[in-house]
């Protein structure tokens, strides 16, 4: 029992092998406030040193606002192509035994391990329009490499192992006799995924969704090489941030940096609070 019931009605707590609550939590808010909400609110305060005036102009002017609609716009389609895929690949390494699935599975963590520029050299050489794969979508008048389209591709390959591993575990514990009494009660197999299957995994698809698409608003080094870094077409928001720094503009740089900001913790807000509902709805923990 989680607590103890005393003769006057008083609870008292087990005691715990962490320290009490109060030490705990000062250290929790001591390590959160040095290493996140220090830095954080640094960055605001330097934004906020421009005025407003100058805030405005700075986060209204074309070059920025395409560069932050490129970066956000990718990474929710990157995000959202990784969600599905990623929801197979994992399904493919939970419910099938075949020859080189531990190759697939330690594969699937390549991205994390591999240094970012290398992978968006690699991407570059592989779907320039001289390259093997871009000089194939070439033929049919498709350009990859320092397009947005390229820039799509690489966040899709940062990103998917997050989706992957975040869904894995929850469909190795997930039993397949409430798939075989869907079957048996009649249930197609498509209305046994959409009524089963995702009700279940669907808060770890929404939190490996939330992870791709955090880690792609900020990606830098594996879309420099194949964005081509043509202002108001496929220049990235973290890009402009370099070129701001390298031209000794620290407030516009934390202007841009402060937007990017505000509207990462609004989506995740946002999803988070989606995780919450969905567990209340289908009683997920």
């Amino acid at each position: 029992m989680a607590n103890v019931l005393l003769g006057h009605g008083k609870r008292l707590r087990e005691p715990s092998v962490i320290p009490g609550f109060g030490l705990t939590l000062g250290f929790a808010v001591l390590a959160l406030g040095l290493v996140v909400l220090i830095p954080l609110a640094a960055l605001v305060l330097k934004a906020a040193s421009i005025g407003p005036a100058g805030f405005i102009a700075v986060a209204t002017d074309p070059r920025v606002l395409a560069s932050l609609r490129l970066s956000f716009g990718a990474a929710l389609i990157a995000a959202c192509v990784n969600a599905v895929f990623g929801l197979l690949v994992a399904w493919v390494l939970v419910r099938y035994d075949f020859p080189g699935k531990r190759i697939l599975d330690a594969a699937v963590d390549l991205p994390f391990a591999l240094p970012t520029a290398v992978a968006g050299i690699a991407l570059a050489a592989i779907y320039a329009p001289n390259g093997p794969l871009g000089a194939v979508a070439a033929l049919f008048g498709l350009k990859i490499a320092f397009t947005p389209l390229g820039v799509v591709l690489a966040l899709i390959f940062i990103g998917l192992p997050f989706v992957v591993r975040t869904v894995q575990p929850v469909l190795e514990e997930t039993e397949r006799d409430i798939e075989e009494a869907s079957a048996l009660l009649g249930a197609s197999r498509l209305r046994t995924v959409f009524t089963v299957i995702l009700p279940h995994v669907y808060p770890a698809l929404l939190t490996g969704f939330a992870l791709a698409f955090a880690r792609a608003v900020g990606e830098y080094g594996s879309v420099i090489f194949i964005a081509g870094n043509i202002p108001m077409v496929s220049e990235i928001a973290p890009l402009l941030i370099v070129i701001k720094l390298e031209e000794f503009d620290y407030t516009g740089a934390t202007v841009i940096a402060t937007i990017m900001l505000a509207i990462s913790f609004v989506l995740l807000l946002v999803i988070n609070a989606l995780q919450g509902w969905q567990r209340r709805r289908f009683g997920n923990v």
